[in-house]
Order: C-alpha cells, then sequence, then structure tokens
C-alpha cells in the first residue's frame, strides 16, 4: 500500500483498538491495562522466539467479533446447529485461501492449534488405512453397525499402529509420537535422527530405520532443525515400506507460501497429510490447518466429531483474513526477507565464535549451541531476557543438560522481520547476543542460576531500543 493508505491503515486501526480497550474497560479494567503493556512489552523486546510472529490489524480484529457466538459443529453445508450460514462463508473462504496457497486438493481450517491438526491427520490416516478396511472385512459401513466382539478388535487393531518421526534432541516435536503427548499413547513410536557428524538428515539412515520398524506413518518436519528437508526423499521411503508421509510445517509454512521452499523442499505436493499452524512464519491467528490428497481429505473431513469440538468461527476467519494477505505479492518479499535475515543472524554468530547446530542454517531458525559460553540453555535465555531479548531454550543433539534445562537458544527471524528488520540489524542483534552471553556467568551450584552485570544489561537494552525504535511494531498503531 501507498504511505498514505498506509497512515490511513494505522488510524483506523487506532481508533478501533481506542473504542475496544475503552469498551473492555468499563467491564475489567486490569484486562485493558494488561491489554495495553502487551503491546507496550512487545515494542519494546527483541522477538526472537522462532514461533511467534506479528498478526496485522486486520487478523486480530477479525477475531474480536460476534462469530465467536456460535456453534457451527460438522462441515460446511453440513452442520448439526441451524443458522451456520455466515460460518459457512468464512470457513469455505479460508479453505479457499489455504488450497490455492499451497497448491492443495484439500485444506481443512477448523483445528484450533497445531497439536489439533496433527491429531486430525493421524486419525484421519488411521480411519483411511484400518478402520475403513476393517469395516469392509467385518461387512459393515459404520462403526455403530459393528457386535462389541468387533468393535473390540478393532479398537485394538487401531491402537496399535507404528509412527516414526524425527527424535525431540534432533529438532522434532512432541506431537510427532513421544510418550509425554498423546501422540505417544496413541502409537508405537521410533526416532529416526540426525548424523553425528554434520547434525543432517541422513536420508539412507532414516530409510534402514524405516525398513526395519515399518511405520503405518513417517513423519516429516521439524520445530528446531536449522535446514531445509527433501520431502521427495522422505515420499520415497515412505512408499517404499507402505506408509503415509505426513509433514508438520507448522513452523516453515511462511516460507512454504511465500515460495522460499519449492520443488523437493515443498511439502505439499509429496505428502498425504500437510498439518500447519497459522501463526508462526504464516503470521496469522493462533490455529491449525489440514491439507490432503483427495484419498484422505474424506478423513480428515470429519475432524469435528472425530477429535474437535466446535469450531472456532472467529479464528477461521482471522485464518481467511490471513491466508488472503499471504496470497500478496509482498508475503513472497516477507518469506525471503526471513530466510535471507536468518543466514545472516547465523553468520554473524560464526564470526563472533558460536557454535551452531548443523554449522549454519537455510530456513528461519538458528540454534546456538551455548556451552562454550560456559552456560546451560536456562541460564542464557534468563540472561538474555534481562537484557530484553526474548528467545527459548532448546536441546541440542544427544544434549547433556536434557530437554529442561537444555544446553542450546533456538533463534528465529520471523517477528522482527516483520517490524522491517534486514541483514544489517541481525547482524547487530547477533553482536548483542554474544555480548550478554560472554558476559554471563554461570553459578556452579545450580544449572538455573547465573549472574549478568547490570552495566551490560542495561547497555544491551538501550542498544536494542536504537533498532526497535527505527523499526516500529504497529507502525502509526496510537493507543
Amino acid at each position: 500500500m501507498t504511505a498514505a493508505q498506509g497512515a490511513d491503515y494505522a488510524e483506523t486501526a487506532s481508533s478501533a483498538y481506542r473504542d475496544i480497550l475503552s469498551v473492555i474497560e468499563q467491564v475489567e479494567p486490569r484486562v485493558a491495562a494488561a491489554t495495553r503493556q502487551e503491546l507496550t512489552d512487545q515494542r519494546g523486546s527483541l522477538k526472537l522466539i522462532a514461533s511467534e510472529n506479528y498478526a496485522s490489524p486486520a487478523v486480530l480484529l477479525t477475531m474480536g467479533t460476534w462469530f465467536s457466538d456460535k456453534y457451527a459443529e460438522g462441515t460446511i453445508g453440513h452442520r448439526f446447529y441451524a443458522a451456520c450460514q455466515n460460518v459457512d462463508t468464512v470457513e469455505a473462504l479460508a479453505a479457499e485461501h489455504a488450497r490455492e496457497l499451497f497448491g492443495a486438493p484439500y485444506a481443512y481450517a477448523q483445528p484450533h492449534s497445531g497439536i489439533d491438526a496433527n491429531l486430525v491427520a493421524y486419525w484421519a490416516i488411521l480411519a483411511t488405512r484400518v478402520e475403513t478396511p476393517g469395516l469392509a472385512e467385518f461387512g459393515v459401513k459404520h462403526v455403530n453397525d459393528l457386535s462389541e466382539a468387533d468393535w473390540e478388535l478393532l479398537r485394538a487393531k487401531l491402537g496399535n499402529q507404528r509412527l516414526m518421526g524425527m527424535s525431540l534432541d534432533t529438532g522434532g516435536h512432541l506431537t510427532h509420537g513421544f510418550r509425554p503427548n498423546i501422540s505417544g499413547k496413541m502409537f508405537h513410536q521410533r526416532s529416526y535422527g540426525t548424523s553425528p557428524e554434520t547434525g543432517l538428515i541422513d536420508y539412507d539412515a532414516v530409510a534402514a530405520a524405516a525398513r526395519e520398524f515399518k511405520p503405518l506413518v513417517l513423519v516429516a518436519g521439524y520445530s528446531a532443525y536449522p535446514r531445509r528437508v527433501n520431502f521427495a526423499k522422505m515420499r520415497e521411503i515412505a512408499d517404499e515400506v507402505g506408509a503415509t508421509l505426513m509433514v508438520d510445517m507448522a513452523h516453515f509454512a511462511g516460507l512454504v507460501a511465500g515460495k522460499v521452499f519449492t520443488g523437493d523442499e515443498d511439502p505439499v505436493p509429496h505428502a498425504h497429510v500437510t498439518t500447519t499452524t497459522t501463526h508462526k512464519s504464516l503470521r496469522g491467528p493462533r490455529g491449525g490447518l489440514v491439507l490432503a490428497t483427495e484419498e484422505y481429505a474424506p478423513a480428515v473431513d470429519k475432524g469435528c466429531p472425530m477429535v474437535l469440538g466446535g469450531p472456532l468461527s472467529h479464528v477461521m476467519a482471522a485464518k481467511a483474513v490471513a491466508l488472503a494477505e499471504a496470497r500478496r505479492p509482498e508475503f513472497r518479499s516477507y518469506a525471503q526477507a526471513v530466510a535471507d535475515n536468518a543466514q545472516a543472524l547465523a553468520e554473524g554468530f560464526l564470526k563472533r565464535g558460536g557454535n551452531l547446530v548443523t554449522g549454519g542454517t537455510d530456513n528461519h531458525l538458528v540454534l546456538l549451541d551455548v556451552t562454550s559460553f560456559g552456560l546451560t540453555g536456562r541460564q542464557a535465555e534468563s540472561a538474555l531476557l534481562d537484557a530484553g531479548i526474548v528467545t527459548n531454550r532448546n536441546a541440542v543433539p544427544a544434549d547433556p543438560n536434557g530437554a529442561w534445562y537444555t544446553s542450546g537458544i533456538r533463534f528465529g527471524t520471523p517477528a522482527l522481520t516483520t517490524r522491517g528488520f534486514g541483514v544489517k540489524e541481525f547482524d547487530k542483534v547477533a553482536d548483542l547476543v554474544v555480548e550478554v552471553l560472554s558476559n554471563t556467568s554461570a553459578d556452579g551450584s545450580s544449572k538455573a542460576k547465573y549472574t549478568l552485570p547490570d552495566n551490560i544489561a542495561d547497555g544491551v537494552k538501550a542498544s536494542s531500543a536504537e533498532l526497535l525504535d527505527a523499526n516500529p511494531l504497529y507502525p502509526g498503531l496510537t493507543l
């Protein structure tokens, strides 16, 4: 948009938020105050959490409407409640934008979160691969038509399937079959890792593990792997062992939407089922999305009532707005900037002596091993926060400090890229991070305790403020 259009947009948004906060204030002023403070806090910190971003005012405002008041179990045109015609409209728009944006045959916009999207995908795969053939074997069309004995046989079969995904310490996610998560209680799970020498996925090793384990579901995707994945190779492995390839692209969906990842690195043409969140690099509302081939679409479409309850209609409306934004040409420029900025951040760490998992990045995130600074991830995360730098600690491969204290810090570029940061700013960010970590002393009595001199923290905050002031969050938005 032009400068004049941008100014009009900011003033319209400002007026809307002032009115909204005034209404809230009349009922619970403490919530209004916390909301104002949250904007102040976000404006005043370097947000480097890879899974966070800033949604547009249009997306945020869409969530605060009377769509929140509507029950709409079922699917478009087939609801269990009356008067859902407007919900049908916004859900259909969200699905349409998702199909067009990602080139998918089918899109399902109802999942409330990433874990919900994964659960819908898992149960759709089980329904397609196990339940439907089981019903045919018993000569019935619906589970309610089974005898008690036959139902118990089918239930046992549903609960005795295998899943293989990336290990947690090499970048996988809890929802990929790990015991603390419901996915680990659903499946017999085995992990594939990365090469100890390079930190990269060894596709031959994945194939060998899949041949031995023979999973029903092969999961690809990551939350802390700083490299791209060859999804064509993952599909070859899945096909060889008769597995369904499911890709969780929650972290890098924005790079897929923005055509940074194409060909073998675009999961959608290769996966049977693809899941994502709609925030993170996609820059929409907090929620989930499932994309699928025509084979799996009918089962995915039964996500409610199979896994989900009433759809969040106001969030689906916001998904439609965010996905429409992502179809604009400027989103491709943004996505490329996210990747370029991650490269700049990685190079900034490397030239200052940082130790990066895999030696760098070619996506949106960077994983820094902080043991070279004599720190745990917990100590580093806390020290950086003291200096106004918001990150999250993360395990590294074969992490000696475990999943709680960790040995790494994960950095992501989507949020600050939204603010307008470029490669020069991210090099400066790397400098500030290293300054904090180099001046933080570990307390040997605890993996959590540390000391950071006040003058270092204050100096970094001052330098950060210069970067932030030059790249304001929601420019022109005043409350």
